[in-house]
C-alpha cells in the first residue's frame, strides 16, 4: 500500500506504551481489550459520544500552522507600561532554563533532597526581593502583581489591631487591573475598598491599611515617608506595589515605612507574553513571617550536617486548615522566579544599576525633547514613565504613533510613555519624530545629542537609593556567559525532573511536555506582545484563544471558557464567584452554603471560604465515596441557602463514583450549582465530561491534563468552563473587555491570565485530535491499573471502583508499617536511592502514597517503578522480621549521597552496594541526591530565608 498519505501520529510519541506493551499489560490484567478495561472502570451512564474536534496534525504541520497564526500578531514597540515592559532575556537563560526540560519539568520541591538546585535558585529570588524592597522576608513568588496585592490586603486585614477597622484605603493612582482584582477579593470578606488620596486627613479610625503604588500608575515618584509615620501612629499598616527595576535607583519602601511590598519581577528578563506567566513578589517584615501567603524557601542542614534547603513555611496550609486557611494558593510561578533570579545573578548589582540608570536617562531625554516641542509633561519626578497633556491632539498622536508601529498609553487627554530595557537612543528619536509631526514641527529642531549631555535628575535626592543590594557573592561571581552557564548547570544537576524518571504524583499528573508544544512559547510574536496592546494587533492570539475555547468547550461539555484564572486555585475561586453572581442575578444572594466532601482537595474549602461561603462537610463512606444519603440530607436541610457543591471527579481517592449524576441532581433539586474540581480531568477526556455528568462549572488544570509544564512549582493555568446560564457572569477586565456587562470583576491581572502558555495546550489538542486524546485517557487508566495489579500484593490499595478497578490513580496504604517503625516518609526518601521522586505523600489520607503514572510512561518505566517499590517492601519486611535494626537501616538513613557512599568511613549495618545500587538498572543510570535527609525542625527553629554568608550560616 502507498505511503503517500502517511503522517506520523503525534499520539504515538505522547503515549508511552507501544501496541505490544499495551497488549502485555492487558494480558497481565486479564482483560481482552482496552475498551473492555474502560467498561470495567468508567460507569456506562456517564459515557459520552465521541468528541467533535479537528483532525490531528503532525508536529511539522502544527508548527507550520502556529507560525501562520503568529504572523497575525503585530508586535509594535510598546511604551504602554502599566506593569508590563519589554525586556532582554539573556540567551544563556533562555536556552538553558526557559527552553530546558531539566528546569521546566520539575515538580514543586516537596522532596527537598532531590530539589536543591531550584531551591537555591528560589532562595536567590527571595534574596533579590528582600534586598530591593528593604524588607526582612520574601516568599518564593505569587501569581501576579494584582493578586499579590489582594493577598496583602487580606493578610493585613487578618492581622489588624482594631477589629472594628474594615477599610482598605487605596490610592487612585494604582494600576487599573490591580484595583479590579482588589474589588473582587474585598467583597466576600466585607472589606470596604475606599479609593481616595492617601493623606493624613483620610487616615480615619476605620482604616486598617493603606495601599500606594511606587512609582505611581501615572509614573510619579512620591515621598510617602510622612504618611507611613502617621499611619503607624494610628496602628494602620502600609502596603506598597513597587517596580522592582526602579528600586535600583529609588529608596526601598522598607526603609521609609512599608510593612508589605508587592509587585512583579517581569522586568527581570521575563517576556511580556501577552500577560504572563510572570513571578509576582511579596515581601514583608519579620513580624508577619507566619502570616505570609505562598511558599518560603529556608536554610537548614542535612543528616550529615551539611548546608541544605527546603520549603520552610510550607504553606499548602489549606490542606491542613481547609476553610480556616488564610489563602487558597497552591501554585506559584517558580520557573519565572527562577529566571528572574538568574537575571539578577547574571547582571549583578552593577549591571542592574546600569540598566535602571539607562532606562531613567532615556526617559529624561524623551522628557526634555518632547517638552522642547511645546508639550506639557506632568510628572515632576519619575523613574521611567512620562505623562503628556495633549488634549485634542490625542487622536492625531495616536494615529501617527500607529503609523510608526508605536503603542503609547492613552488616558483622558494624556499620553503615557514608559521606557524599558529594550529602548535605545534611536527609539527616542522615533518617539520625538511622532510628537513633532503632530505639532507640524521638524524633528531636527530638537538636538538629542546636546540634550543628552545635560539631563539633570528626575528623582529627588531624598528618594535616591543609598543602601547596597545584591552584595552576596552569588550575585557577584557569574557575569561571563561561561561562568553563568556552569552555575545554571550546577544547580540543574541537583534536581530530579522528568528528564530522569517518571514522577508518579497522584493528583498532579506529571505527563510529557512535548518539545513541539514548547517551541512557539519563545517566539517573539507571542512573547513580545503587551497584554493591553490594541485589539487589531493581537488577532493571532485571539484566533488561538478562540480555537482553544471551542476545543475545551467540546471536551468539557460546556458553553464557554474563561482563560483569566492563572492557577487551579484561582479557577476554583473564579468559578465560585461566577456561581455567586448567578444567584444574585436571580435575587438569591443569600445562598451561602457550600457542601464539600470530606475527601476533597484542601483548596476547595479554602476557596469557598475566600468566596464568602460557609462550608458544610459531607461524609464519605468506607470505600471513600461520597455518602449520598448524607449529601441528600444536608442539601435538603440547607435548601433555602444552598449555594453549591464542590466535587472532584474521579474522586480524590481515584475512583469513578457510580452515583455522580444522582449527586448533581440532588444539588440542582435544592437550588444549588455544581462546581467540579478538574484536577482529575486526565481520566475524563473523551470518555465523559463535566457538562455531561451535570456540573455547572469546572476549572481545568492546564498544567496537568493539558501538558503545560509544572516548572518546579508553577506556572499553571486554571481556566473555567461554564454551562450556558453562567456565561454572562464570566470574569471581565478593567482594561480589555473579555466578558459581558454582568461579568464579575477580574480575578487576575491580565485579561487572559498567563496567555503565552496557552500555546502549549493548543498544540497538545491540535496534534492529538479527538481519538488521540481519548486514547491518552484510556492509556492513563491502563497504566494506573497495571501498577495497582503489580503492587497490591505488596501494599494494600485503599479504594477501588465497583469492579475492583481504579481510575487514573490509586492510594497505597503504608500505615501498617508504623508498627515496625517505618514511616511513609522513609519510603519516600528511600525511593530517591532508586532514582524516583516519591508519589504524593499523606494526601488525601495520612500515611499513604497516592500514585498516578499518566499515559506518557512506557511499560518498562512502570515496571522499573514497581520493582523499586517491591524491593523497598522487602527492606521493610526485614525490619518487621527483626533482621535489621529499627533505627539504623537502609530506610531510615535514606537518601544516600555520593559523598557518604564513597567516603572513607562506612560503619552502617548494610553494604554500600545496598545503599546506592539496590537494583541492577541503577548501574546504568544513577541519580544521586545532592544532600542527605533534610532537617525540618532545625529550619523551623532558625528561619533563614535569604542567601546566608558562610559566617552567618556557621
Amino acid at each position: 500500500m502507498s505511503n503517500v498519505h502517511y503522517n506520523e501520529k503525534f499520539q504515538d510519541r505522547h503515549n508511552g506504551p507501544s501496541t505490544e506493551q499495551t497488549e502485555e499489560m492487558l494480558n497481565f490484567l486479564g482483560v481482552a481489550s482496552l475498551d473492555g478495561l474502560i467498561e470495567q472502570t468508567v460507569p456506562a451512564q456517564i459515557r459520552r459520544k465521541a468528541m467533535n474536534l479537528p483532525n490531528a496534525l503532525s508536529e511539522v504541520a502544527y508548527l507550520d500552522k502556529v507560525a501562520q497564526i503568529a504572523e497575525k500578531n503585530k508586535v509594535f514597540k510598546s511604551y504602554i507600561g502599566q506593569g508590563y515592559y519589554d525586556v532582554v532575556l539573556p540567551g544563556v537563560i533562555q536556552r538553558n532554563v526557559f527552553e530546558n526540560p531539566g528546569w521546566y519539568t520539575q515538580y514543586t520541591p516537596y522532596q527537598a533532597e532531590i530539589a536543591q538546585g531550584r531551591l537555591q535558585a528560589l532562595l536567590n529570588f527571595q534574596t533579590v526581593v528582600s534586598d530591593f524592597t528593604g524588607l526582612e522576608i520574601a516568599n518564593a513568588s505569587l501569581l501576579d502583581e494584582a493578586t499579590a496585592a489582594a493577598e496583602a490586603m487580606f493578610m493585613l486585614y487578618s492581622a489588624r489591631k482594631s477589629k472594628n477597622a474594615n477599610v482598605f484605603l487605596v490610592s487612585p493612582n494604582i494600576f487599573p487591573q490591580t484595583l479590579d482584582v482588589l474589588v473582587t477579593r474585598a467583597t466576600p470578606f466585607g472589606v470596604e475598598l475606599r479609593v481616595a488620596e492617601v493623606t493624613e486627613v483620610n487616615l480615619t479610625e476605620d482604616v486598617f491599611a493603606v495601599f500606594v503604588q511606587y512609582p505611581a500608575a501615572d509614573g510619579t515618584v512620591a515621598d510617602y515617608k510622612k504618611i507611613a509615620e502617621s499611619a503607624h501612629a494610628k496602628n494602620i499598616t502600609v502596603c506598597v506595589a513597587a517596580d522592582l527595576m526602579s528600586l535600583a535607583l529609588l529608596t526601598p519602601p522598607g526603609e521609609w515605612g512599608a510593612d508589605v511590598v508587592v509587585g512583579n519581577s517581569q522586568r527581570f528578563g521575563v517576556p511580556m507574553g501577552f500577560g504572563g506567566p510572570h513571578a509576582a513578589f511579596f515581601a514583608t517584615r519579620d513580624a508577619y513571617k507566619r502570616n505570609i501567603p505562598g511558599r518560603i524557601i529556608g536554610v537548614t542542614s542535612d543528616s550529615n550536617g551539611e548546608y541544605a534547603l527546603r520549603m520552610a513555611l510550607q504553606t499548602r496550609e489549606q490542606h491542613i486548615r481547609r476553610d480556616k486557611a488564610s489563602s487558597n494558593i497552591c501554585t506559584a510561578q517558580a520557573l519565572l522566579a527562577i529566571m528572574a533570579s538568574f537575571y539578577a545573578v547574571y547582571h549583578g548589582p552593577k549591571g542592574i544599576k546600569n540598566i535602571a540608570s539607562r532606562i531613567n536617562d532615556l526617559a529624561k531625554l524623551a522628557d526634555k525633547a518632547i517638552q522642547a516641542l511645546g508639550y506639557e509633561q506632568t510628572n515632576k519626578t519619575y523613574f521611567d514613565t512620562l505623562r503628556f497633556n495633549v488634549g485634542k491632539e490625542v487622536d492625531g498622536l495616536k494615529s501617527e504613533a500607529l503609523n510608526n508601529e508605536l503603542n503609547f498609553y492613552y488616558n483622558e487627554g494624556t499620553v503615557g510613555v514608559s521606557i524599558d530595557e529594550t529602548t535605545t537612543f534611536q527609539d527616542i528619536e522615533t518617539i520625538v519624530k511622532v510628537f513633532a509631526k503632530v505639532k507640524a514641527k521638524a524633528q531636527d529642531i530638537v538636538d538629542l545629542e546636546e540634550l543628552a549631555n545635560e539631563l539633570g535628575t528626575s528623582i529627588p535626592s531624598e528618594l535616591a537609593r543609598t543602601s547596597a543590594y545584591l552584595s552576596h557573592p552569588i550575585f557577584n561571581s557569574y557575569h561571563s556567559e561561561h561562568e553563568m552557564l556552569r552555575y545554571i548547570k550546577s544547580l540543574e544537576a541537583k534536581d530530579l525532573s522528568l528528564c530522569h524518571s517518571m514522577i508518579p504524583l497522584g493528583s498532579c499528573t506529571m505527563k510529557l511536555n512535548a518539545t513541539t508544544e514548547m517551541v512557539p512559547v519563545t517566539w517573539a510574536r507571542f512573547g513580545g506582545l503587551h497584554p493591553f496592546a490594541p485589539v487589531d494587533q493581537t488577532s493571532g492570539y485571539m484566533l488561538l484563544i478562540n480555537e482553544l475555547n471551542d476545543w475545551l468547550s467540546e471536551i468539557t461539555g460546556f458553553a464557554k471558557m474563561s482563560f483569566q484564572p492563572n492557577s487551579g486555585a484561582q479557577g476554583e475561586y473564579a468559578g465560585l464567584m461566577v456561581i455567586d453572581a448567578y444567584h444574585k442575578s436571580r435575587g438569591e444572594g443569600h445562598r451561602d452554603i457550600c457542601l464539600i466532601p470530606a475527601s476533597a482537595h484542601g483548596t476547595n474549602p479554602a476557596s469557598a471560604s475566600m468566596a464568602g461561603l460557609k462550608v458544610v462537610v459531607v461524609k464519605t463512606d468506607d470505600k471513600g465515596n461520597i455518602d449520598v444519603e448524607d449529601l441528600r440530607a444536608k442539601a435538603i436541610e440547607h435548601a433555602a441557602n444552598l449555594n453549591s457543591l464542590m466535587v472532584t471527579y474521579p474522586s480524590t481517592h481515584g475512583v469513578f463514583e457510580e452515583t455522580i449524576i444522582e449527586i448533581c441532581n440532588i444539588i440542582h433539586e435544592n437550588g444549588g450549582q455544581v462546581y467540579m474540581d478538574g484536577a482529575n480531568m486526565n481520566a475524563q477526556v473523551g470518555l465523559t465530561s463535566p457538562g455531561f455528568i451535570g456540573a455547572d462549572v469546572c476549572h481545568l488544570n492546564l498544567h496537568k491534563t493539558f501538558c503545560i509544564p509544572h516548572g518546579g512549582g508553577g506556572p499553571g493555568m486554571g481556566p473555567i468552563g461554564v454551562a450556558a446560564h453562567l456565561v454572562p457572569f464570566l470574569p471581565n477586565h478593567k482594561v480589555v473587555e473579555v466578558s459581558g456587562t454582568d461579568g464579575i470583576t477580574a480575578v487576575s491581572a491580565a485579561p487572559f491570565g498567563s496567555a503565552s502558555i496557552l500555546l502549549i495546550s493548543h498544540a497538545y489538542i491540535a496534534m492529538m485530535g479527538a481519538k488521540g486524546l481519548t486514547d491518552a485517557t484510556k492509556i492513563a487508566i491502563l497504566n494506573a491499573n497495571y501498577i495497582k495489579a503489580r503492587l497490591e500484593d505488596h501494599y494494600p490499595v485503599l479504594y477501588a471502583g465497583a469492579n475492583g478497578r481504579c481510575a487514573h490513580e490509586m492510594i497505597l496504604d503504608c500505615r501498617g508499617f508504623k508498627n515496625a517503625g517505618v514511616e511513609v516518609a522513609d519510603i519516600a526518601k528511600r525511593l530517591m536511592d532508586y532514582g524516583f521522586h516519591a508519589p504524593t505523600v499523606s494526601f488525601p489520607v495520612a500515611g499513604t502514597l497516592m500514585v498516578e503514572p499518566t499515559e506518557s510512561e512506557s511499560k518498562p518505566e512502570l515496571d522499573r517503578f514497581c520493582d523499586a517499590l517491591i524491593a523497598i517492601r522487602q527492606e521493610i519486611a526485614a525490619v518487621e522480621a527483626g533482621e535489621v535494626d529499627k533505627e539504623n537501616n537502609v530506610l531510615k538513613n535514606a537518601p544516600h549521597t555520593a559523598a557518604v557512599v564513597s567516603g572513607d568511613e562506612w560503619n552502617r549495618p548494610y553494604s554500600r552496594q545496598t545503599a546506592a545500587y539496590p537494583l541492577p538498572y541503577l548501574k546504568i543510570a544513577k541519580f544521586w541526591p545532592s544532600v542527605g535527609r533534610v532537617n525540618d525542625s532545625q529550619g523551623d527553629r532558625m528561619l533563614i530565608c535569604s542567601c546566608p554568608s558562610i559566617e552567618e550560616y556557621a
